[in-house]
């Protein structure tokens, strides 16, 4: 059974770790639970880390005169500057990180749809953007996995972020102690993940591992991981995966009886519309994995992606793209 390097994970401290939302609570979520024993998560509460307490006046974000200010309506009080610099601070300090999970539509933490008042006094929303902190977060980690928990309890956008977090976090154990082997090894355990995932730049990273006795290592390196962020950033589409999936019954075509195979196409006719799920029949390869010992196949990371205690089928069906 595969081992997997511990992803590190910036996480929003309210969601499982403290209660120290606004209102002095904490919100318990299943599948971070989940993720504790195979991911070492960093917890931080940005507000806290500013100097406001636990419960506390909420806070918001304000059109002023064009310019998105962090403000606490019951005492006016702008934080804008010492969040932004805190987030800063934090950011620089952080040692290298595969991924963040922060807490959704907050005003400090949010990702994304995040409210825009336009007064300190009560009235509608006006738009919608990232919090202070979560902005910060895309500024300076652009191409890692960064989501909420809101949009991780759906199922593709949480495989796509499990499968990321875990590939990047073996690289980066990798490239700790870099070695030409080791590289070429890795990316032709990666190619049928690339294949579903990015096929241009699996070609570009195809290039620059056939040049790896040719270059300075850190060199090498530091070009791969560029376009590995690059292939990983955007979560497959489903021809795609039927493409791999495909790709991969190829192996077993003519060890298969035709039923097998009728049965799995139509499951794949399924997975098209939205009636299977990419890890229904990703089990279904992987059974045919085993029973004919397929050597190639048995080491693609296509087929263990990430800890198989993780794959789960519980969907929201919220924050599709």
């Amino acid at each position: 059974m595969k081992q997997f390097t511990k992803p590190i994970v910036v996480v929003s401290k309210c969601l499982g770790f403290d209660s120290c939302r606004y209102n002095g609570q904490m919100i318990p979520v299943d599948f971070i639970e989940k993720m504790k024993p195979y991911v070492h998560f960093v917890p931080v509460c940005p507000e806290v880390e500013i100097g406001l307490g636990i419960p506390r006046d909420p806070i918001r974000i304000l059109s002023v005169n064009g310019d998105l200010r962090l403000m606490q309506p019951i005492t006016g009080h702008d934080y804008s500057d010492k969040m932004k610099h805190f987030a800063l601070e934090f950011l620089q300090s952080l040692p290298d990180v595969d991924g963040f999970i922060l807490k959704g539509r907050s005003p400090s933490c949010g990702v994304k749809d995040v409210k825009i008042y336009q007064s300190i006094d009560k009235g509608p929303s006006i738009g919608t953007t990232r919090g202070f902190f979560g902005e910060a977060v895309f500024n300076a980690f652009p191409f890692l996995p960064i989501e909420d928990e809101g949009r991780l309890s759906n199922l593709k956008i949480r495989d796509h972020f499990y499968t990321s977090l875990f590939v990047l976090a073996d690289f980066r154990q990798l490239r700790g102690q870099p070695s030409r082997q080791q590289l070429v090894r890795f990316h032709t355990e990666l190619k049928m993940v690339l294949m579903a995932y990015n096929q241009s730049e699996m070609r570009v990273m195809g290039r620059i591992v056939a040049q790896v006795n040719k270059e300075p290592i850190n060199e090498v390196y530091n070009d791969y991981q560029s376009h590995l962020l690059k292939a990983l950033f955007r979560s497959p589409k489903a021809p795609s995966i039927i493409n791999v999936f495909m790709h991969a019954l190829g192996y077993f075509s003519t060890r298969l009886h035709s039923n097998e195979k009728a049965f799995f196409l139509n499951s794949l006719e399924k997975y098209r519309s939205g009636r299977s799920t990419f890890a229904t029949n990703l089990q279904l390869l992987r059974s045919w994995v085993i029973r004919f010992d397929e050597p190639y196949l048995k080491g693609q990371r296509f087929f263990n992606p990430y800890p198989e205690e993780l794959m789960e089928l519980v969907d929201s069906g919220k924050g599709r793209e």
